[in-house]
């Protein structure tokens, strides 16, 4: 069942890549599509009957053997694993069913082109890679599947090759991605340097990392402590693929792409690998000092920035996408601070409700005739009802609504919390910096989620008059996905919370040896039950601090925002522009690197290479040419004499070398 599971995705890649000609455009969708659902129902089987505490590993083929290092091709299946199966094949095979809709109104690519099935053998191929991280049982099989979800974000990012600004897009995606996976990289030499494997077995072991933690190396006169550097390795790793802070700036032109593939992108796939990846890596990080610190410093950070930037995009897409980032972070604060059931938790909860919002985003695109800007929208509720109330419930559950001290909400409101609460249980120091900033960046979600509402769905029609009186329901495949969804953002939180977030022992007990508790160090999930009321009730209140805001700035008052803004020009443009931070990236990175390759090629090539090579070409060779050709007399004498000559020095030569 398993290596079904696995491998009906790469079929479905290969079938609409390779046999959409001899099978039709239609159909090949159609099978593609079908086989995702059957690997989406095989993910909930696995996820519903998986028990035990050891994993369940599933051999398929020798790999690599060279040397010590011995790896295995083998499908590992744990808690952790069961985990990411459900959410990466149910969001994929409903975007899959959400995309037939979505792709037939395409106005990009002409009728009859092969576009079609090449998107959906790039986003069955993306789901086989993804696939193939989370199964992995060593960290080279795992890289595999990281390196094949980069390459099938750059096809998808940059599948309107002929916008200028996607191709951009898919290259800053690759490129910025491929700085984090060098990180990863060293992560995994340096794991296989002092430990001698990358099995998970061994690599996992909390012995082993007991043992690296009191392990020290020397690097350019500096003694640096073994478990620290490869810990902050791997993040580097997490936080290229994960779009946090520093290597952020891929994830919101990643919207460059159809809205299908952002939906994957940023609620199932790529973005929640790093968060899997670091929870995978619970045991090094159990034994860690450093670096857990300063994963909890980068998630809150990250919260709160993309947060803030929110707060002024026009885009529909792009507030999405700022809000998959501020939402990343909370998960990496959960597992800085040892939280990992948490941080998983959020993962998988946040993929129902973040899949609905950018699907929904995506019906109201369609019916807007492809227009972004919630500028140009206002009063659809009554023109798009059904596709309102899927937005509407995703908006609750992202900004965390529920009754406060009770476990009764939306999905958001319960996972969210509980990561909250936790890093305030953390105890003093950059736990507390953590819990301040989520606190933040949940006023600031929840004023931009209602924010989008509003400005979209409340309100005076703005824009385009003809796109207004136009605008109509999306097909049912592309609301059929949203209905499913809308369960999993309102039940996903109530029914699995006993499990991610109840008693210690009861989510230890069910996530068994896929994650890894320090008993000495780490007492988070017990202490996270007993922070004061205040703390709990702090989310629900800022939630509601948010919500007010945003009513009385675009409901109340719509005028508020200009004047606002206008007001605070520096502050707006500010967080308009990003932070500056592609301006700084541009001015200390891009343009270095241009010059270089301009004078490398100019100069370098042009002028050092070619010249000296034409120089040959032209002034040495064509003297020895001509003083060859004078040897070309036509006597027979003259050939006689150098045949003559030669056999001299060939006798004179090995006479020599034979008395030597």
């Amino acid at each position: 069942m398993e290596t079904i599971l696995l491998f009906s995705p790469l079929v479905g890649a290969l079938l609409c890549g390779f046999g959409w000609r001899m099978l039709g455009e239609n159909v090949a969708t159609y099978v593609s599509t079908a086989l995702l659902f059957l690997t989406a129902t095989l993910s909930w089987v696995v996820f519903l009957t998986y028990s035990g505490p050891d994993a369940h590993v599933i051999p398929l083929l020798k790999w690599v053997e060279s040397g010590t290092l011995s790896v295995d091709w083998a499908i590992r299946i744990d808690r952790l694993t069961a985990i990411m199966l459900v959410v990466i094949t149910t969001v994929s095979s409903l975007v899959h069913l959400y995309s037939i809709g979505y792709m037939a109104h395409d106005e990009n690519f002409p009728k009859g082109a092969s576009y079609r099935p090449r998107f959906f053998a790039y986003l069955s191929f993306f789901t086989f890679a993804m696939l193939m991280l989370v199964t992995a049982d060593n960290l080279l099989q795992m890289f595999f599947g990281w390196e094949g979800v980069g390459v099938a974000s750059y096809l998808l990012i940059g599948f309107y090759y002929r916008k200028p600004s996607a191709n951009a897009a898919a290259i800053k995606a690759f490129v910025v991605n491929r700085v984090g996976d060098f990180g990863f990289a060293l992560g995994i030499f340096a794991l296989f340097y002092l430990t001698d494997s990358i099995n998970f077995d061994q690599v996992l072991n909390p012995h082993n990392a007991e043992a690296l933690s009191e392990r020290t190396f020397m690097f350019l006169s500096w003694e640096m402590n073994a478990l620290e550097v490869i810990t902050f390795l791997l993040f580097v790793g997490a936080m290229g693929k994960s779009a946090q802070l520093l290597l952020h700036t891929w994830l919101p032109d990643a919207m460059e792409g159809p809205t299908p593939v952002s939906a994957l992108i940023h609620a199932a796939t790529m973005v929640t690998a790093g968060v899997f990846m670091m929870s995978r890596m619970a045991p090094l990080l159990e034994y860690a000092t450093f670096t857990p610190d300063f994963i909890v410093f980068i998630g809150a950070s990250t919260a709160f920035f993309a947060a803030t930037i929110g707060l002024v995009q026009n885009d529909i897409k792009r507030v999405i996408a700022y809000s998959t980032c501020s939402q990343l972070g909370y998960m990496f604060v959960a597992v800085g601070i040892g939280a990992y059931p948490v941080a998983m938790f959020h993962l998988f909860t946040h993929a129902f409700f973040k899949a609905m919002l950018f699907l929904g985003a995506g019906s109201v695109i369609t019916a807007m005739h492809h227009e972004q800007d919630m500028r140009k929208y206002g009063a659809l509720r009554k023109k798009i009802p059904l596709t309102f109330w899927a937005m509407m419930i995703g908006t609750l559950a992202i900004t965390g609504v529920g009754i406060p001290l009770t476990h009764i909400g939306f999905a958001g409101f319960i996972s969210k919390d509980a990561i909250i609460e936790s890093s305030f249980a953390a105890g003093a120091g950059v736990s507390r910096y953590g819990f301040y900033m989520l606190v933040i960046a949940a006023l600031f979600t929840s004023f931009y989620s209602w924010r989008l509402i509003f400005m979209t769905f409340f309100g005076k029609a703005r824009g385009d008059k003809h796109a207004h009186e136009h605008a109509h329901e999306s097909p049912l495949t592309m609301l059929i996905p949203l209905g499913v969804l809308a369960l999993g953002a309102i039940f996903a939180g109530m029914v699995w919370l006993p499990n991610f977030f109840g008693e210690a022992e009861q989510v230890q007990e069910w996530f068994g040896v896929a994650t890894y508790f320090n008993h000495e160090t780490n007492h988070v999930l017990h202490e996270a039950h007993l922070v004061p009321s205040w703390v709990k009730t702090a989310p629900f209140w800022a939630m509601l601090i948010g919500f007010v805001i945003a009513w009385y700035f675009y409901i109340v008052n719509p005028n508020a925002p200009k004047a606002l803004a206008k007001n605070q020009r520096h502050l707006h443009a500010f967080l308009m522009n990003k932070w500056y931070f592609d301006e700084l990236y541009d001015l200390i990175f891009v343009r270095p690197v241009k010059r270089l390759g301009y004078f490398l090629w100019k100069k370098g090539d042009g002028r050092v290479i070619d010249g000296t090579i034409d120089g040959i070409a032209m002034g040495i060779v064509p003297w020895f040419t001509k003083q060859a050709a004078k040897a070309q007399s036509g006597y027979l004498f003259h050939y006689a004499f150098w045949m003559f000559a030669g056999v001299v020095a060939l006798v004179t030569w090995v006479s020599i070398g034979g008395a030597g």
